[in-house]
């Protein structure tokens, strides 16, 4: 029901704005008329941006407990998330780049944005990662340094003693989810700010917005394709064994779950049975793997996020320089590992890298109205590099239990869109 509703803002909006770039006049006060509304949705959207990515961010590297306690299994599954990530955000963001080729001229009306930041080197982007004050970092909205500074707090905050990292593991926790609360609150108001937000820009854009946003679509759905033809196929042939064709067949119910609800967490307990049973992976990989790649590896978000930053900046006529694109690949990556499990989670925590670049965040509005399509493919590649994780963590390290210290056990998250949750493995006599 609220993809619905969030579709209906933006399929009302485009309406509008047609009929007023046609010249009726009462749709132009119409259209004009709205804008208000698009600018409260989007200081409620910003309102909770920077709470919502800390505490996700603290919780999940928290969750992961010690680093030093994760064991070889452990290790080598997360240095294959790291290793997979940024192809998926080049991919994405390349593809973008040709596919722009094909859509029209047009550039979104003025709106209160910035200039990219000015990134003189890779030495002084480097420094200002740290930031002397984290406080004042949050309050002038610089999200990369603050993000930094919340993966290194919760990886220190992981390393306590059982006691004190509970407490503050649980309260990050508590606070994410009143946040998540809030953020659906938001997001029903949604179809009468994504209104405010499209009819006037369409009003001054015309069907050259709508033909952009054909161009975006299409340009995501082939680079997720070309990242799994390129990436995952040909590992899952040389190090797994595995083709294409039995890869995709044996996989294919717990994608077909994934794709129908855009959610890993609804394909888990389809997930963790086709991954042992049709894939080989032993139990011991399965119940580790699996969840936690659920909980925190999501490079189809990761090429979704990276194709939406060209997009956009084309969309607001605003140039990249290479050092900020360096950022925007830095902070994508870095959130891409730990999206908040909301609805278009991929789209609400896009804020970081469109900060990097100085994209307006009034594009977010635009995207959350066209997501649920570009959701259903990038949630069915997350799981695929999910099982694929699995395959080459069984074939390169095996199910010894002694390899396979897990982080404590915990990665049971509520998931939504393409996040995901881990869980345990359903009994055989459990529905």
């Amino acid at each position: 029901m609220l993809h619905i509703s969030i579709a209906a803002g933006p399929v009302l909006g485009l309406a509008t704005g047609l009929l007023a770039a046609a010249g009726v006049d009462v749709f132009m006060v119409i259209a004009m008329g709205s804008a208000p509304f698009g600018t409260a949705f989007m200081n409620a959207i910003r309102m909770v941006v920077i709470p919502l990515v800390i505490a996700v961010i603290f919780s999940g590297v928290a969750n992961l407990g010690d680093p030093r306690k994760l064991g070889r299994l452990g290790g080598t599954t997360l240095a294959f998330f790291w290793a997979t990530v940024p192809p998926a955000i080049v991919i994405g963001m390349g593809t973008m780049f040709v596919g722009l080729r094909f859509a029209p001229d047009v550039s979104a009306p003025a709106a209160p944005a910035r200039e990219a930041p000015e990134l003189p080197g890779l030495v002084d982007f480097l420094v200002n990662l740290i930031p002397s004050n984290p406080f004042a970092a949050a309050s002038a909205g610089s999200l990369l340094p603050l993000i930094v500074f919340t993966a290194l707090f919760a990886a220190a905050a992981g390393s306590l003693d059982e006691g004190p990292r509970q407490r503050l593991v649980g309260f990050a926790d508590a606070a994410g989810e009143a946040l998540i609360k809030l953020v659906w609150w938001i997001l029903w108001t949604a179809p009468i700010g994504i209104f405010g937000l499209a009819a006037p820009v369409t009003a001054q854009l015309g069907w050259g917005l709508i033909q952009s946003l054909a161009v975006f679509i299409i340009s995501v759905v082939l680079a997720l394709g070309i990242y799994v033809a390129a990436v995952y196929l040909p590992i899952l042939k040389v190090v797994g064994g595995i083709g294409p064709l039995a890869f995709l067949g044996g996989t294919f119910g717990a994608t077909s779950v994934a794709f129908s609800t855009t959610s890993t967490a609804a394909a888990l307990p389809v997930t963790l049975d086709e991954v042992h049973r049709n894939l080989g992976v032993s139990e011991t990989v399965t119940d580790l793997v699996v969840p936690l790649g659920a909980s925190m590896y999501r490079a189809g978000s990761a090429l979704f996020q990276g194709a939406a930053i060209i997009f956009l900046a084309h969309l607001y006529d605003t140039p990249i320089p290479a050092a900020a694109l360096g950022g925007a690949i830095l902070a994508t990556f870095l959130v891409s590992l730990t999206v908040a499990p909301v609805p278009s989670s991929s789209v609400v925590t896009l804020a970081p890298a469109l900060d990097t670049v100085g994209v307006p965040l009034a594009g977010l509005s635009i995207l959350l109205g066209i997501d649920r399509i570009p959701d259903m493919f990038r949630t069915s590649v997350n799981l695929m590099g999910q099982m694929t994780t699995a395959v080459v963590v069984d074939r390169w390290v095996g199910g010894d239990p002694a390899s396979a210290s897990a982080p404590d056990g915990r990665h049971e998250q509520a998931g939504a869109g393409e996040a995901g949750q881990a869980g345990k493995r359903p009994r055989a006599d459990e529905p």
